[in-house]
Parts: structure tokens; C-alpha cells; sequence
């Protein structure tokens, strides 16, 4: 039914669970690789017209928790707008905690929920909100001699052990089996702290959250845009990822980039959930746009002139996001962070935004994104209820 691309197989590489999960973000990045042209940021000139800043860019290394990154860099930058000094909080306690809550998840779905790093963007405030935070320095997850995340063989065990616990050898579970795979988790990542001292003040993870971060986990919303569901109304966000089974808004196509712009113009920014397996998406050159001709149908000349400068763009119907929503040309692959807006030379839009893959790229592990990439392949936006326009906070009742 498929034909076998690189499209397909990152796709299906992010749905098996286990050590999959973290091959297929390796994938993911390496595929990107040939998504470049030559003289890309010689013949882009970016003037940018807001940028509101944030931490410092972090590299997510060989796991799937890209979300944790992307929401966890929003919230540092909720800190910034809200005149704090940003602390740079521990993306893998927010994950950490994700796996006990998913593991549970999988348990009781009796197997029928996706394992592996993937999240989503909520689940960072979930975590924030249940958990609370630490900052990065108290719990880094690299318990066991690396330098950077390697979550492969623990992604791997933990599979094992919840499939053990689903085949019920016993024929009724204990609650054991909650203590064993927690253990495992921890073995990898260490045990989260029951306090620690910040700035020789000592501190839980919920009274860090509630007096040094200070953010309301209740004020975050979640958005994104689907024909298949009423508009402005919740409605259940369809990606594997969502093992939680949240809710986000649904609004229509046009009103994702006017959220945008209008959060960014009041100083909010954006947490971005996307699809990045584009032949469009160049992380080489740090930039991401809507092509007017398929890849396919492009001549040599086209596709190796395909980031040398700004290029014409098609109009972005509902129609066409929902098809390749519904047809997996569009694919839940990848969390951002949405900081800023700038032009090019030719007056057109792009959004700034930070990603969690180092500063291997062209702009420090930063990229320039088209407003109608954003309109095409978005799967979620999460924003603070302040940054919405009246208009649209009005339709969604809050």
C-alpha cells in the first residue's frame, strides 16, 4: 500500500516503541543531512523584527525527547517575559516522569498505547503541574557515563518489562510491578531528588516550580487545525504520541499563524509540535518552506537550488493539511520553540525558532520557518492563554 521512502520508514521507525524509538529520531536528523543547498545563507537576508529571546540552545543527543526540550525552553522563556532570571530547568525530569505516567498508561490500555521517548507538547505541563520542576544542573539523566542522552538499552528494557506485566503471568497484577519499573528508569536516568539546594536555598521540585519558576501550569492551552472536527471546540489530538489522550482547541488553518503573531507582538512565545521529514526542511541550512512543485517533479537544477534564497509558496488550504494529515504526508515527528518573527529580502514572514539539535546548523541550532510551513505541516501549538487575540480567546471561551 506504502511505497518504501525514507518518508515511510521514518514514519513507521517512530511508532515501534523501545530502543526503535530512539534509532528513529538518529534517522530523523541523518536524513535531513541531504536538505541543503550551497549557497543558502549568503543569498537569505534575514532582518528580524521581533526576537524574545531564550536560553541557551541544548542538544536532545540520541533520544526521542524533543517535546521536553521545546516545552521546557518555553517555559524558560515564560520566565523571561514575567521579568525572572531564567533557570534552565531538567528536560529529562520532565521526561522521567512522562515514562512512569506512560508506563502506567500501558498498562492499564493492556499494551494499546505507543511506548518509546515521543511526547507531546502538554506533557511538560502535566508533568510541571503534578511533579514540578528541578533545574537542569540537579538532574541531568546521564547516570551512567555519557555526555549527552543515549536512551536506547533503557528504552529497550522498560518495553521488556511492561510486556511482561501485560502477559499478567500471575493472573491478577500486583501493585510490585509499578516499584520494578521505576527502578529500571531510575537506574539510567537517577533517582529524581525529594529536595536539593538551589542558590543555598533548599527547595522540593514542587516549591521550585512554585517560587523560584512561578509559572500557572493552568494558564497553557493547546491548539491545533482539523476539518475532521468542529471548530473552536476541543477535540482529541490523533498522534501516537498523545498516549495521554489530551484535548487540544481546534482552529482553523489561518488562525494558528495569527495566534502566533499575536503572542509574539504581546511577548509570549510558542511551544511548536511539527512535522520535520520534509524534502523541504533543511536543518543544514535553517531553513523550512511550502515548495509551489513537488520534490519529485523537480529538475536537478530545482532541487540543488532549493534554499538558495526565498522561493514562491502555494496557498495553504484546510483542505490540503487535512489530506496529508489523513494520508501520512504529514507525520507527528519533531518539537520546536517559536521565539520570534523576521523578513527576508523580499518582505516575506518567517518565524525564528530554536531546536534541540545543538548549534550544528548554518544559525546555531537555530531556523527560519515560512509561515505557511507552519500552516501545512503543524501538529500542535501550546501558547499561554495571554497571547491569544481577543477575537480567538473569545470563539474558545477562555
Amino acid at each position: 500500500m506504502y511505497k518504501i521512502t525514507m518518508k515511510s520508514f521514518i514514519v513507521a521507525s517512530a511508532f515501534f516503541v523501545g530502543a526503535t524509538t530512539c534509532f528513529a529520531q538518529d534517522v530523523l536528523v541523518n536524513s535531513l543531512k541531504l536538505n541543503a543547498s550551497d549557497k543558502s545563507k549568503e543569498n537569505f537576508k534575514f532582518t528580524e523584527e521581533i526576537n524574545l529571546g531564550t536560553t541557551s540552545v541544548k542538544t536532545q543527543g540520541s533520544s526521542g525527547t524533543c517535546w521536553s526540550y521545546a516545552s521546557n525552553s518555553f517555559l524558560e522563556s515564560e520566565m523571561i517575559r514575567l521579568g525572572k532570571q531564567p533557570v534552565e530547568l531538567s528536560q529529562i525530569y520532565s521526561a522521567r516522569n512522562v515514562y512512569v505516567e506512560k508506563g502506567k498508561s500501558y498498562v492499564r490500555m493492556h499494551g494499546a498505547v505507543t511506548l518509546g521517548d515521543g511526547g507531546s507538547l502538554h506533557d511538560v505541563i502535566n508533568m510541571y503541574k503534578k511533579y514540578g520542576t528541578v533545574p537542569r544542573e540537579v538532574y541531568t539523566g546521564l547516570n551512567y557515563g555519557t555526555d549527552k542522552n543515549k536512551f536506547g538499552e533503557m528504552a529497550a528494557l522498560i518495553e521488556g518489562v511492561l510486556a511482561a506485566v501485560v502477559k499478567n503471568p500471575n493472573g491478577e497484577l500486583t501493585p510490585n510491578w509499578e516499584k520494578a519499573y521505576a527502578a529500571v528508569i531510575d537506574s539510567y536516568l537517577g533517582k529524581t531528588p525529594d529536595n536539593f539546594t538551589y542558590k543555598g536555598k533548599n527547595y522540593t521540585p514542587q516549591s521550585f516550580a512554585k517560587e523560584v519558576v512561578g509559572i500557572n501550569p493552568d494558564e497553557y492551552i493547546e491548539m491545533s487545525s482539523f476539518t475532521s472536527a468542529p471548530y473552536y471546540q476541543k477535540t482529541l489530538l490523533q498522534v501516537p504520541d498523545n498516549w495521554s489522550f489530551d484535548q487540544v482547541y481546534n482552529v482553523k488553518v489561518n488562525d494558528m499563524t495569527d495566534v502566533i503573531d499575536n503572542a509574539l507582538k504581546k511577548g509570549y512565545t510558542v511551544a511548536w509540535a511539527t512535522d520535520v521529514s520534509e524534502k523541504s526542511f533543511s536543518w543544514k541550512n535553517g531553513v523550512a518552506y511550502v515548495p509551489s512543485k513537488k520534490y519529485d517533479e523537480m529538475t536537478a537544477e530545482e532541487k540543488a537550488d532549493m534554499f538558495n534564497g526565498p522561493k514562491a509558496e502555494p496557498e495553504i488550504t484546510p483542505e490540503m493539511r487535512q489530506a496529508a494529515f489523513d494520508n501520512y504526508t504529514t507525520t507527528d515527528d519533531h518539537g520546536m520553540h517559536i521565539i520570534g518573527l523576521a523578513k527576508d529580502q523580499t518582505g516575506k514572514e518567517y518565524y525564528i525558532v530554536k531546536n534541540s539539535w545543538g548549534e550544528t546548523n548554518d544559525y546555531k541550532g537555530f531556523l527560519f520557518v515560512t509561515k505557511n510551513f507552519v500552516k501545512y505541516k503543524t501538529t500542535a501549538l501550546m501558547v499561554n492563554k495571554g497571547g491569544l487575540p481577543t477575537d480567538i480567546a473569545k470563539k474558545l471561551g477562555v
